[in-house]
């Protein structure tokens, strides 16, 4: 289903029921709702369970000009009103960590509790000189795949890799230019003892992309964390070790009142 939201067409997905406690899912960098897909088939028994492509990413259709942090914050609320729901449970993964994040920071009343999986949450010093936004810049091909392979060291998980390659390769270029260089501005680290929901960090214990000291550092930052590490999992155990991250987040779910 698409939702008309300013001057961008959001692709969104729903599973379960309405009258079940929500949790929204957000992507990361220019991946699409898909890497909660697997978790929220799961989860769609007990919990109704939304997951959107946000600009830049998959089916949405948003000019890039549009991507701002500020955007993509505002585009969160847009869809819950778009589901008419008031309070929800934010998922997120990767680059989207800093905008479930943003969303608790803006309107901590329609966040019940943050799931929050290999994420960013400050960028690099090293602007136009990153490699990889370089690599982005002039052999995007090659470098979204050896991203793919950083991401999924996994050894029994080949076919994650091929979906992978078909998520990312969705998005234009200049959306993937743009929405790295937005998160790699960001630091969110001075404004993290302000977050007080109740939120489980969830980290791959072989992330070759965020450091898994870097996911320490966030649940020790947020008053309310727990930190639940994946063994063995690269930067997208949603997607690789969907099963263990299902469970991680039911005992999560259950430890707090909805």
């Amino acid at each position: 289903m698409f939702h008309t939201i300013n001057d961008a067409k959001l692709f969104t997905i729903a599973f379960g029921s309405p009258a079940q406690p929500a949790i929204l899912g957000i992507g990361g960098w220019i991946g699409s709702w898909e890497l909660w897909a697997e978790p929220f088939a799961h989860l769609s028994a007990d919990y109704y369970t939304i997951a959107y492509d946000h600009r830049g990413s998959g089916a949405t259709i948003a000019p890039v000009a549009s991507i701002t942090f500020e955007q993509l914050v505002d585009d969160i609320f847009a869809v819950l009103d778009a589901y008419h729901i008031e309070r929800c449970f934010l998922a997120a993964e990767s680059a989207g960590v800093a905008i479930a994040l943003g969303a608790a920071l803006r309107r901590p009343q329609r966040v019940a509790g943050l799931i929050l999986a290999d994420g960013f949450y400050f960028g690099n010093p090293l602007g136009e000189n990153d490699p990889f936004l370089s690599g982005l810049k002039t052999n995007y091909d090659a470098t979204l795949a050896a991203f793919v392979e950083a991401c999924v060291p996994e050894a029994d998980c080949e076919h994650i890799k091929r979906w992978g390659r078909q998520i990312l390769g969705r998005a234009a270029p200049e959306a993937a230019i743009a929405l790295y260089r937005m998160t790699a501005a960001l630091d969110l680290r001075p404004q993290l003892g302000r977050i007080t929901q109740p939120a489980l960090v969830l980290h791959g214990e072989a992330d070759a992309i965020v450091p898994l000291d870097a996911a320490r550092a966030l649940a020790q930052a947020l008053p309310q964390a727990r930190l639940a590490i994946v063994h063995g999992a690269g930067h997208v155990p949603t997607m690789t070790r969907p099963l263990e991250v299902t469970a991680e987040i039911r005992r999560f779910l259950g430890s707090i009142a909805h």
